[in-house]
């Protein structure tokens, strides 16, 4: 009767029991992640404590990690080799272009384990301003760019993050009608600001998560440098601390693995909205005779210093609209994420 019980409590709170969590092969220091939580959205229409007054069922120290804005490969596959390596379970919020830009990195992100929503098709800092059809066009366009990157509509889960938790009871009541959970998070770490180190990252992720009884949805971004040197870091002091991570999974049955997708000569064009995707090589449309190995190599070496540069200038570009003034962290809020946070 006593295990019954348990049951009952979890399936009524959304959450279902995980079996424990197994050793990292190859790294008996990781983390690791102890469990996982489904979260229906039925349930869970509206998480995270910044703005909301429900969030996920945590317990003392548990931490749920969540990315934004990606992928750009070069900082997102550096943070997908970090969690590999310490066996940890992310939630991930693509935004639609960048998915369609990128798809091997989507379908990589699937393959190692970790859930996958979404955040917009092109990333628009407005979503409190704008009429039923542009959240539509924004939410929907997502939605079908992340599944296509896929190839797979069930390997998407019914999560959605508001570009810049800029709320509305406009995206609030859409995302509610169609079933869709509404993330908001518990604390961040200011990682999209400029200037901003690693070392300011895990601070400031570790003082917030204590400050909130040592639990919470974390969001961070993992389209830059910073973040990517910081999240070994983070996950070395979490573990140091006597904290634990779970995963955060969507209800019903998803594929187990999906396979690299077909490139395309369409999947690299440029001008398909936020953030600009990565133009072809000039020098390779040029290019009449096939070159010797030396050529190609340092053909390839320069094809690749100016796709980082450009996926560079990209994650530039969203700092500098999101480094405005900011108000204070207790600011209401109606007024989105960065009029809430300094």
């Amino acid at each position: 009767m006593r295990y019954l019980a348990v049951a009952l409590v979890c399936l009524a709170g959304g959450m279902l029991p995980a079996k424990a969590a197994e050793e990292c092969p190859g790294n008996p220091d990781a983390i690791g992640t102890s469990r996982t939580i489904t979260v229906d959205p039925a349930q869970f229409p509206r998480i995270g404590k910044i703005q909301y007054r429900q969030t996920l069922p945590l317990e003392d120290h548990e931490v749920v990690l969540t990315f934004d804005d990606g992928p750009i490969p070069p900082y997102t596959n550096r943070i997908l080799d970090t969690l590999a390596a310490h066996c940890v379970k992310a939630t991930y919020f693509l935004v639609g272009s960048m998915a369609q830009a990128h798809p091997d990195t989507v379908r990589r992100i699937f393959n190692d384990g970790h859930t996958i929503g979404t955040h917009s098709l092109n990333h628009p800092l407005s979503f409190r301003s704008m009429g039923e059809e542009q959240v539509a066009n924004e939410v929907n366009g997502g939605f079908e760019r992340v599944k296509a990157a896929l190839g797979h509509p069930d390997a998407v889960a019914p999560f959605f993050r508001i570009p810049g938790l800029s709320r509305s009871s406009t995206v609030e009541n859409y995302l509610a009608e169609r079933s869709v959970a509404l993330w908001s998070a518990d604390e961040v770490a200011d990682d999209w600001r400029r200037g901003v180190t690693a070392k300011d990252i895990v601070r400031l992720a570790i003082q917030r998560i204590e400050a909130r009884g040592h639990r919470g949805v974390l969001l961070l971004h993992d389209i830059h440098p910073a973040t990517a040197t910081a999240v070994p870091m983070l996950l070395k002091e979490l573990k140091e601390r006597g904290y634990k991570i779970v995963q955060a999974v969507p209800p019903g049955e998803r594929p187990k693995v999906l396979p690299p997708k077909q490139q395309t000569a369409d999947a690299a064009k440029p001008g398909q909205g936020w953030p600009r995707v990565v133009e072809g090589s000039a020098a390779a449309v040029k290019e009449t005779a096939p070159k010797k190995p030396r050529q190609r190599k340092q053909a390839a070496r320069k094809d690749k210093d100016k796709d980082k540069d450009k996926d560079d200038a990209l994650a530039d570009k969203l700092f500098q609209a999101k480094s405005k003034p900011q108000a204070a962290e207790t600011e209401p809020a109606e007024r989105g994420f960065f009029s809430i946070l300094q």
